[in-house]
Protein backbone atom coordinates (compact mmCIF):
# COMPACT_ATOMS: atom_id res chain seq x y z
CA UNK A 1 0.00 0.00 0.00
CA UNK A 2 1.32 2.98 -1.29
CA UNK A 3 1.41 5.85 1.51
CA UNK A 4 -1.09 8.72 1.95
CA UNK A 5 0.34 12.48 1.48
CA UNK A 6 -1.96 15.28 2.89
CA UNK A 7 -3.32 17.33 2.17
CA UNK A 8 -5.33 14.99 -0.04
CA UNK A 9 -7.64 16.27 -3.43
CA UNK A 10 -10.08 18.05 -4.05
CA UNK A 11 -8.09 20.90 -3.06
CA UNK A 12 -9.18 23.87 -1.54
CA UNK A 13 -7.06 27.32 -1.71
CA UNK A 14 -5.32 26.95 1.37
CA UNK A 15 -4.48 23.11 0.65
CA UNK A 16 -2.92 24.10 -2.83
CA UNK A 17 -1.10 26.10 -1.20
CA UNK A 18 -0.17 24.13 1.59
CA UNK A 19 1.01 21.16 -1.38
CA UNK A 20 2.86 23.51 -2.93
CA UNK A 21 5.16 24.64 -0.09
CA UNK A 22 5.48 21.23 0.93
CA UNK A 23 6.54 20.42 -2.79
CA UNK A 24 9.15 23.34 -2.51
CA UNK A 25 10.47 22.55 1.35
CA UNK A 26 11.41 19.04 0.08
CA UNK A 27 13.03 19.73 -3.41
CA UNK A 28 15.13 22.17 -1.73
CA UNK A 29 16.40 19.54 0.48
CA UNK A 30 17.71 17.89 -2.80
CA UNK A 31 17.29 14.42 -1.48
CA UNK A 32 16.24 12.03 -4.47
CA UNK A 33 14.80 9.66 -1.70
CA UNK A 34 12.75 12.36 0.53
CA UNK A 35 11.49 13.97 -2.88
CA UNK A 36 10.67 10.68 -4.83
CA UNK A 37 8.35 9.66 -1.91
CA UNK A 38 5.54 12.33 -3.30
CA UNK A 39 4.97 10.36 -6.29
CA UNK A 40 3.21 7.75 -7.00
CA UNK A 41 4.53 4.14 -7.64
CA UNK A 42 3.26 4.58 -11.49
CA UNK A 43 4.28 8.25 -11.19
CA UNK A 44 4.67 9.77 -15.20
CA UNK A 45 7.16 12.73 -15.78
CA UNK A 46 7.87 14.52 -18.52
CA UNK A 47 10.95 17.23 -17.49
CA UNK A 48 12.80 18.95 -20.24
CA UNK A 49 12.74 16.28 -23.05
CA UNK A 50 12.96 13.44 -20.52
CA UNK A 51 9.82 11.33 -20.35
CA UNK A 52 10.12 8.98 -16.80
CA UNK A 53 7.98 6.47 -15.14
CA UNK A 54 7.73 5.23 -11.76
CA UNK A 55 9.68 6.14 -8.64
CA UNK A 56 12.87 4.54 -9.29
CA UNK A 57 13.25 6.37 -12.84
CA UNK A 58 12.31 9.70 -10.58
CA UNK A 59 14.62 8.91 -8.37
CA UNK A 60 17.79 8.43 -10.13
CA UNK A 61 17.03 11.48 -12.44
CA UNK A 62 16.79 13.51 -9.40
CA UNK A 63 20.24 12.09 -7.84
CA UNK A 64 22.30 12.72 -11.61
CA UNK A 65 20.11 16.20 -11.16
CA UNK A 66 21.07 17.31 -7.98
CA UNK A 67 24.84 16.53 -9.06
CA UNK A 68 24.71 18.62 -12.34
CA UNK A 69 23.10 21.41 -10.68
CA UNK A 70 25.20 22.72 -7.78
CA UNK A 71 23.86 25.15 -4.89
CA UNK A 72 20.39 24.57 -5.93
CA UNK A 73 17.63 26.99 -4.51
CA UNK A 74 14.11 26.92 -5.70
CA UNK A 75 11.27 28.81 -5.23
CA UNK A 76 7.39 27.68 -6.22
CA UNK A 77 4.30 29.48 -6.96
CA UNK A 78 0.36 28.11 -7.37
CA UNK A 79 -1.11 29.26 -10.57
CA UNK A 80 -4.46 27.39 -10.88
CA UNK A 81 -5.94 24.52 -9.56
CA UNK A 82 -9.00 22.57 -9.89
CA UNK A 83 -10.01 18.92 -8.09
CA UNK A 84 -6.95 17.05 -8.07
CA UNK A 85 -4.81 18.99 -10.37
CA UNK A 86 -2.59 22.44 -10.55
CA UNK A 87 -0.45 24.84 -12.43
CA UNK A 88 2.71 25.85 -10.83
CA UNK A 89 5.20 28.59 -11.87
CA UNK A 90 8.55 27.91 -11.02
CA UNK A 91 12.34 29.39 -10.91
CA UNK A 92 15.42 27.82 -9.66
CA UNK A 93 19.06 28.75 -9.68
CA UNK A 94 22.07 26.82 -9.49
CA UNK A 95 25.66 26.83 -10.60
CA UNK A 96 27.83 24.14 -12.45
CA UNK A 97 31.06 22.05 -11.84
CA UNK A 98 32.45 25.45 -13.70
CA UNK A 99 31.07 27.92 -11.58
CA UNK A 100 28.36 29.48 -14.24
CA UNK A 101 25.16 30.39 -12.08
CA UNK A 102 21.80 29.56 -13.85
CA UNK A 103 18.55 31.02 -13.68
CA UNK A 104 16.06 28.18 -14.78
CA UNK A 105 12.06 29.12 -15.30
CA UNK A 106 9.08 26.65 -15.45
CA UNK A 107 5.89 25.80 -15.22
CA UNK A 108 4.94 22.31 -14.09
CA UNK A 109 1.12 20.69 -14.37
CA UNK A 110 0.39 18.09 -11.66
CA UNK A 111 -2.24 15.48 -11.28
CA UNK A 112 -2.82 13.43 -7.87
CA UNK A 113 -4.15 10.52 -7.23
CA UNK A 114 -7.12 9.76 -4.06
CA UNK A 115 -3.96 9.28 -1.95
CA UNK A 116 -2.58 12.66 -1.89
CA UNK A 117 0.80 11.27 -4.65
CA UNK A 118 1.20 13.06 -7.72
CA UNK A 119 0.68 10.62 -10.51
CA UNK A 120 1.47 12.92 -13.28
CA UNK A 121 4.35 16.24 -13.70
CA UNK A 122 4.56 17.72 -16.88
CA UNK A 123 7.74 20.65 -16.52
CA UNK A 124 8.82 23.06 -19.42
CA UNK A 125 12.06 24.41 -18.32
CA UNK A 126 14.18 27.11 -19.97
CA UNK A 127 17.78 28.16 -18.50
CA UNK A 128 19.39 31.73 -18.58
CA UNK A 129 23.00 31.58 -17.48
CA UNK A 130 23.83 34.48 -15.02
CA UNK A 131 26.59 36.15 -13.30
CA UNK A 132 26.39 35.52 -9.16
CA UNK A 133 25.77 38.80 -8.67
CA UNK A 134 22.09 38.37 -10.51
CA UNK A 135 21.54 35.85 -7.71
CA UNK A 136 17.64 36.38 -6.35
CA UNK A 137 17.30 33.20 -4.45
CA UNK A 138 19.82 32.55 -2.04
Amino acid sequence: MENIRHPLPPFTLETALQKVQIAQDAWNTKDPEKVCQAYSLDTEWRNRTDFLNGRKEIKEFLTRKWQKELDYKLKKELWGFRENRMAVRFEYEWHDNSGQWFRSYGNELWEFDENGLMKKRFASINDLPIDENERKLK
